[in-house]
Parts: structure tokens; sequence; C-alpha cells
């Protein structure tokens, strides 16, 4: 199973961009991204960013993952 979580590129030096997952950084192979640009979102799988991912969606994807988080949260509370 996969989770496709949008990361959020900080910089790109060559062929290694840095993303932000909500807090989290991690050092990921661009190449499969020609043109990507800092700002953009993506989508990572194994250490590539596999996907372009619009704006819009990534912060409507990234608030689902907070309030399914936050829901967890409140259940394990209440257990």
């Amino acid at each position: 199973m996969c989770l496709a979580v949008p990361a959020k590129v900080e910089s790109i030096d060559g062929e290694y961009a840095e993303v932000d997952f909500g807090g989290v950084r991690k050092r990921v192979c661009v190449t499969m991204l020609p043109g990507l640009q800092v700002g953009e979102y993506v989508i990572v799988h194994t250490g590539y960013a596999i996907e372009r991912l619009d704006h819009e969606e990534a912060k409507k994807t990234l608030a689902l993952f907070d309030e399914m988080a936050k829901m967890t949260a409140e259940m394990e509370r209440t257990e």
C-alpha cells in the first residue's frame, strides 16, 4: 500500500530537491519532473518526485490529512 502525501519543493540543486512534508524535510530525486520550480507541490515515491500536484489540490489533501490526524488523536483519548 502506498500513501501519497504532497510535499512542497523548498529548494532544488541539480537533480535533487529538498521537499517539506509538513515539517519533515527530505532530499528527493527530481529527474522525472523537468522544469520543476521551488514552491510547487509533488508526490514522492521511494525517494523520487513522480508527479506535480496542483497547489489547491495539495492544500485540500493536506487539510484532510490534518483532520484525520486530529480525529485519530481524539478517538485515542476516548478509548
